[in-house]
C-alpha cells in the first residue's frame, strides 16, 4: 500500500506541478481557484523550495508562523455569500508568491464549471488514495451530521459542551430502569395494581407528547398536528387518530393537557403512565385505589415522580452514582474517537469549555474514565478544557447569574470568585461570566448538548449561542429510513399513480356533470364521447383507485417520519462524529423548497422527454 507522501507526490507529478507546490492552488476557503504559473517557478535546485506549514498549534499561530498562510482574524473579517463570518478562513499570503515572480491572480485555464469537476474529481481520488472518508459520504451515513441552518466551523472560537449522554452515553437501561423499577415500588405502595409490568425502553422515545386528558401518547408533524398515537400500550390507527384529533393542534403552552418527553430521564415516567393507562381501562385501577379519569392519573403518577425524582436524586441517583464511579465500565459506553475530535478542535485554536449540572468528583471521574486512555502523551481530560463549568445549574445558566465557585482540589473544596481563568474548574456561575472571562460572545460560541430546552433552546434564545444537538436515537432512525427506502419508493410510486388516475376520473366526472347540464364539456373530443364509454372509463377508474387505496392505507400507516430538526444550527447522533468532519467544516444547509417548487423540476424532465422523443 502506498504511503500517503507517495499518493501526494504521485498526484503532483499528474498535474505536472513540483510536490512542494502542489496545493498551492487551493487560494481560500471560498471556492476561488487561483493557480500560480509554475513555468515562473524556478527550476529544482535552482533555489531551494520552502516547507509548506499546514498545521500548527492553533490557528492563530498559523497565520504568524506560517511563511505560506495567514488567517482571517475578527477584526478583518467580512460575510460572505451565505450570511456568515469569514473570520477563521485561510489564505494565501501573496507576498510568497510574489518571491518567485508568480502572479497570484491567474486563475486556473478554462471555464470554471470545467475546472471545478476537475477539480472535485481529483480531490475525490486524493481522498480515496489517502484513506480518508470523503464529507459526502460522511453526512450520507448515521453518523453524520446534518445542518438545519448554515454554520461555519472556522468561524467559531468557542466550543462548549455538556456532559451526560453528550460527552459520554449511558446504558438506558441502567438510568432508566432504576428510576422505573423505583416508581414501581412505589405505586405498589399506593395500590396501584404493578404486578407483571416491567420497563420496556423501545415503548417510549424523546420527542413525543403525553396527551393527559386522553391517555394518549402522540406524535406530532413539525406543524403540531397529529400524525401518530398510542392509547396506553397500543397503537391506534390512522383512522382513529383523525377521529380523535381532527386538525387539532398540540400546543406544549398548556401544560395541564400536554406532556413533552425532551430527555432521556423522561422515558420511565411515559412507560409507568402508558402501561397503568391499560390497568385504568381494563378497571384494575379502580378496584385498586378507587376512580380515576386519564388526567387523574397523571395527576396521581406525576404528583409520585415528584416525589420518586426528589428521593431519586437523593437516594436511588446518589447510589447509581456511587455504584458507577466504582465500575462504570459497567454503565458507560466508551468512545475512542471522541477525545481525539475534541483533540483536533483544541489544536485548531478552539476554546473548549465543559459545562455540566453533574458535581466536581462525579465529573472528574467519568472523564478521566472516558478520555485519559484515548489521550495521547499522558494528557489528561482538563487539558483539553479552557475552562470546566461544573453544578451548572442549568437552564438557569444560560438565563440568571449566580455566584461562582472555584474548585481549587482534588477532593472538591471551592472558594469564591469573580472570573474564570484559563484552566481552572469552577462551579456555578453564568454563561455571561464565561463570556466575559474568554471575551468571546454570542455566534462565536457553539454549544453542544442533548437536552433540547436545557441545552439548545435556552443558549440560543437567551445568548445567541449557535448549537448542536446530540441525539444517539438518530442512528436507528437513519437505519430504518435506509431499510424502509423501497417501501417508500413503492409507497410514492402508488400514491403518484392514483394521482395521475384520479386526475383523469376527475375530468371525466366534470365532463358527465356539464353533460347532464346541457353544457359542452371541456374539450370538442370530451364532449363526443360516447356516453357508455365514459360511465365505464370512470367506474375503471374508480375501482382502479379504491384498490389503490387498499394498497396505500397500510404502508402509510407503516411509514414513519421524518426527524424534526428545527431546535438546532447542526444535529448528529454523538459528539465523536465531528471527528469525520474536521474543524473547519463549513455546515450548508440543504435548501428550503415549497410546493410550487417542484413545477421547475417537472417542467426540466418534460423538456427533456419531448427533446429526446
Amino acid at each position: 500500500m502506498q504511503s500517503a507522501a507517495e499518493v501526494l507526490g504521485k498526484f503532483s507529478a499528474q498535474r505536472e506541478t513540483p510536490p512542494s507546490m502542489a496545493a498551492a492552488h487551493f487560494i481560500n476557503n471560498h471556492g476561488v481557484f487561483v493557480r500560480p504559473n509554475f513555468a515562473q517557478i524556478p527550476k529544482v535546485g535552482a533555489r531551494k523550495a520552502p516547507t509548506l506549514c499546514l498545521c500548527s498549534s492553533s490557528s492563530s499561530s498559523v497565520g504568524e508562523k506560517s511563511e505560506v498562510f495567514s488567517v482571517t482574524s475578527s477584526s478583518k473579517c467580512d460575510v460572505d455569500y451565505l450570511g456568515e463570518s469569514t473570520k477563521g478562513d485561510l489564505n494565501v499570503k501573496m507576498e510568497h508568491l510574489e518571491a518567485f515572480g508568480i502572479d497570484g491572480q491567474v486563475t486556473l485555464e478554462g471555464p470554471i464549471e470545467e475546472v471545478a469537476k476537475m477539480e472535485a474529481e481529483e480531490a475525490e481520488d486524493l481522498l480515496r488514495k489517502l484513506g480518508i472518508p470523503s464529507p459526502f459520504s460522511s453526512r450520507h451515513s448515521p453518523r453524520g451530521i446534518f445542518c438545519t441552518r448554515t454554520l461555519n466551523l472556522r468561524s467559531i472560537s468557542a466550543i462548549g459542551y455538556d456532559m451526560d449522554y453528550t460527552l459520554m452515553h449511558y446504558n438506558v437501561m441502567a438510568w432508566e430502569g432504576r428510576a422505573y423499577d423505583y416508581c414501581m415500588e412505589n405505586l405498589r405502595n399506593m395500590g396501584f395494581p404493578v404486578d407483571g409490568l416491567a420497563f420496556d425502553p423501545d415503548l417510549v422515545i424523546r420527542g413525543l407528547v403525553i396527551d393527559k386528558e386522553r391517555g394518549n401518547l402522540v406524535k406530532a408533524d413539525r406543524f403540531g398536528y397529529v400524525k401518530r398515537a398510542m392509547h396506553g400500550t397500543r397503537m391506534l390507527s390512522t383512522r382513529a387518530v383523525s377521529e380523535i384529533y381532527g386538525r387539532e393542534l398540540v400546543d406544549l403552552r398548556k401544560e395541564t393537557r400536554w406532556e413533552f418527553l425532551n430527555t432521556l430521564f423522561s422515558v420511565s415516567e411515559a412507560v409507568a403512565y402508558m402501561q397503568m393507562v391499560d390497568r385504568l381501562d381494563d378497571g384494575s385501577v379502580a378496584a385498586k385505589v378507587g376512580p380515576l379519569d386519564y388526567k387523574g392519573l397523571y395527576k396521581a403518577i406525576n404528583a409520585l415522580q415528584a416525589v420518586v425524582k426528589a428521593l431519586f436524586r437523593a437516594h436511588v441517583e446518589g447510589q447509581l452514582k456511587s455504584e458507577i464511579m466504582s465500575k462504570p465500565e459497567l454503565f458507560v459506553e466508551p468512545d475512542p474517537e471522541l477525545p481525539l475530535a475534541l483533540l483536533d478542535q483544541k489544536e485548531a485554536g478552539k476554546k473548549l469549555l465543559l459545562i455540566t449540572n453533574s458535581d466536581f468528583l462525579y465529573t472528574d471521574k467519568m472523564m478521566k474514565h472516558s478520555f485519559n486512555r484515548f489521550l495521547p502523551n499522558d494528557m489528561g481530560w482538563r487539558d483539553l478544557f479552557d475552562i470546566v463549568i461544573v453544578s451548572a445549574r442549568k437552564p438557569e445558566f444560560f438565563q440568571t447569574s449566580h455566584p461562582m465557585y472555584e474548585v481549587v482540589t482534588g477532593e472538591g473544596l471551592m472558594r469564591p470568585c469573580f472570573k474564570a481563568s484559563t484552566g481552572g474548574v469552577y462551579s456555578g456561575g453564568s454563561a455571561q461570566m464565561v463570556e466575559n472571562s474568554l471575551n468571546i460572545h454570542g455566534d462565536e460560541i457553539l454549544y453542544v448538548g442533548d437536552h433540547i430546552y436545557t441545552d439548545v433552546s435556552q443558549s440560543k434564545v437567551h445568548l445567541r449561542w449557535r448549537t448542536a444537538l446530540i441525539c444517539r436515537e438518530l442512528e436507528e432512525e437513519y437505519n430504518a429510513l435506509i431499510q424502509s427506502r423501497d417501501h417508500r419508493e413503492t409507497l410514492i410510486d402508488f400514491i403518484n399513480q392514483k394521482e395521475v388516475v384520479g386526475d383523469l376520473f376527475n375530468q371525466l366526472r366534470l365532463a358527465s356533470q356539464r353533460r347532464a347540464k346541457g353544457r359542452p364539456a371541456q374539450t370538442l373530443s370530451t364532449t363526443n364521447m360516447d356516453y357508455e364509454e365514459l360511465t365505464e372509463s370512470m367506474q375503471k377508474l374508480l375501482i382502479v383507485m379504491q384498490r389503490l387505496d387498499e394498497k396505500i392505507a397500510p404502508m402509510l400507516e407503516a411509514d414513519g417520519e421524518l426527524f424534526n430538526r428545527r431546535y438546532a444550527d447542526i444535529y448528529t447522533s454523538r459528539v465523536s462524529n465531528f471527528l469525520h468532519y474536521t474543524p473547519f467544516m463549513y455546515f450548508r444547509s440543504q435548501e428550503q423548497t415549497l410546493a410550487h417548487d417542484s413545477c421547475s423540476h417537472y417542467n426540466w424532465q418534460h423538456d427533456e422527454t419531448e427533446a429526446s422523443s
